[in-house]
């Protein structure tokens, strides 16, 4: 029997998801940490910025929500912002699903819960390009993405624990907008990327002074839709 026609165990393929994604989600730490401080900032304690972190856990729709709620924005503008901007987990979502149909209802649930774009982008690449030992696709998927989880988790509270303590004169605020760009620029990796982080950022700058703060969401839902619209057409002129 060849190495491509073995079968890894539950608990081989769990770690073997969770050796790709270790690095990454040593990455996340500085994000975890602003994301604390953060909430903290704008007033919420620290039992609610945990609450908010486990509810979410989406690192950029937090981050937008923090910068909203502590704008004054109204929660409608504030959930429409994180819908639009997690509107990309739905297309991830439906990539995987046929890789995971198999499972039972509350495993899919769970995977849905836990998918960020590091646990995706791990995933799907080992579902595709399997080579060597075929790992057991659910539980090589839970090594990808539970790791993450128990990082962001953790690393929250203590930024929200840190910036309970930080004098009121400290601004916070500036790390919000840092922490996007950080996260923006690995992002862009092609013209349509580039395309939706430019157009979502021109229409969010525009739109400062709207009422509701309405620009964000705003933005947040033209970038996404122009960045869709053009990855469909590159899609088509490269063809099957």
């Amino acid at each position: 029997m060849s190495d491509s026609d073995a079968t890894l165990t539950p608990a081989q393929s769990v770690r073997a998801g969770a050796a790709l994604i270790t690095p990454i989600a040593l990455g996340v730490l500085p994000f975890g940490l602003i994301a604390g401080l953060a909430a903290v900032d704008i007033g919420l304690r620290v039992r609610e910025a945990v609450g908010f972190s486990v509810v979410v856990f989406a690192g950029a729709s937090q981050l937008a929500a923090i910068d909203l709620l502590g704008s004054g924005a109204p929660i409608g503008v504030v959930v429409l912002t994180v819908v639009v901007i997690n509107l990309r987990l739905a297309m991830y979502s439906a990539s995987l699903a046929p890789h995971l149909a198999s499972e039972p209802l509350r495993r899919r649930l769970l995977g849905a819960y836990v998918l960020t774009d590091q646990a995706y982008a791990v995933a799907i690449s080992r579902f595709v390009n399997e080579s060597g030992p075929r790992a057991r696709r659910w539980w090589f998927y839970l090594g990808a993405a539970i790791p993450l989880w128990l990082v962001w988790q953790p690393i929250t509270v203590v930024g929200a624990l840190v910036g309970d303590t930080v004098p009121e004169g400290v601004p916070l605020g500036f790390a919000v907008p840092l922490a996007f760009l950080a996260l923006l620029v690995p992002a862009i990796t092609d013209r349509p990327t580039l395309a939706a982080a430019i157009s979502a950022g021109a229409v969010a700058t525009v739109g400062a002074e709207w009422p509701a703060n309405l620009g964000m969401p705003t933005g947040a839902l033209v970038g996404v839709l122009l960045g869709w619209g053009l990855s469909r057409r590159v899609a088509r002129t490269v063809g099957p």
